[in-house]
């Protein structure tokens, strides 16, 4: 058994491993707050001596899965020392601690570290240029892990949603309930990522001991589309009847350029864990049913 602490344990990647969590091994959920109904751990990962004292301490630990992340892409822009607290120099205090105790870090990255201006997957090797706060500062935590001398597996994905928290799936659920008519973006193509699923394959590499497969993996589920045509699965699967057009990205402008193209490539994760990726509509569908069998809003 395996002591397992995981980092932005409230969120939705933190969430989806508590209800996969099981008792085969131990794991300690961190997060900076509380949240009603969960059993939290405060820890501010900011604070290295925190950190330093959580991981290596009496009951040392032998994974680390770092949950924890500024996702606010806009507000990033004008909040860009917390983005780098959270996003840069919290990564680099785990991977310290990490280095200190032998402990594995598991390290959850994004799309957002490329440009988006390509038009063929974006493989591990691709080069990098992030073009806002968020990206970048992204992209610092994954150079602080690397540089660190730690056992790491990063796991860049993309488009995350869940039943948890605020995301995509969940705001066009309600929109297309409320509407008569909205427009979304068709000119942005990724893949969607089920938060469950991430969840499974994250638990699988603890649980099945392929914690030295270290590098940098893509997980993301199969296929593409766009932000348009994810909004009109989101409706049709869940019974609504809303008008959906498409639209440019102009029409919406934001504080930072979005990446137009972010298909991550998955060949290589594929190969190394032996798994199968599931398809993006498949894990909307069961993400939506679990929505509607909860009662989540």
């Amino acid at each position: 058994m395996m002591r397992v602490l995981v980092t932005g344990s409230n969120g939705q990647l933190g969430m989806s491993l508590r209800k996969i969590a099981g008792e085969s091994h131990d794991f300690v959920f961190t997060d900076i707050n509380d949240i009603p109904g969960q059993e939290t751990v405060r820890l501010d990962i900011t604070d290295k001596d925190a950190v330093m004292s959580m991981v290596c301490g009496e009951e040392k630990v032998d994974v680390i899965v770092n949950c924890a992340a500024y996702t606010n892409v806009d507000i990033a822009e004008e909040d860009s020392m917390t983005a780098e607290l959270i996003n840069s120099v919290a990564a680099s205090n785990l991977a310290v601690a990490a280095k200190e105790s032998g402990a594995v870090l598991v390290h959850i990255s994004t799309d957002y570290v490329f440009g988006g201006d390509a038009c063929v997957p974006y493989g591990e090797e691709c080069g990098t240029d992030p073009k806002g706060v968020y990206g970048k500062t992204k992209l610092a935590g994954e150079l602080a892990v690397k540089a660190s001398g730690c056992m790491y597996i990063i796991i860049r994905t993309s488009w995350l949603y869940s039943p948890y928290g605020k995301n995509f799936v969940k705001t066009m659920r309600q929109l297309t309930s409320e509407k008569e008519s909205l427009k979304v973006v068709f000119d942005q193509a990724g893949s969607p990522t089920f938060a469950g699923d991430l969840a499974g394959f994250i638990y699988g590499i603890i649980d099945n001991d392929m914690l030295d497969r270290s590098g940098v993996y893509h997980y993301s589920n199969e296929g593409v589309c766009s932000w348009y045509d994810f909004a009109v699965a989101i409706r049709d699967l869940s019974g609504n009847v809303c008008d959906i057009s498409p639209c440019h990205s102009d029409e919406f402008p934001g504080r930072v350029e979005r990446p137009h193209y972010s298909v991550l490539d998955k060949t290589r994760v594929k190969e190394v864990f032996g798994i199968r990726v599931p398809y993006w509509m498949d894990s909307l569908k069961h993400c939506i049913d679990e929505l509607e069998n909860t009662g989540l809003k």
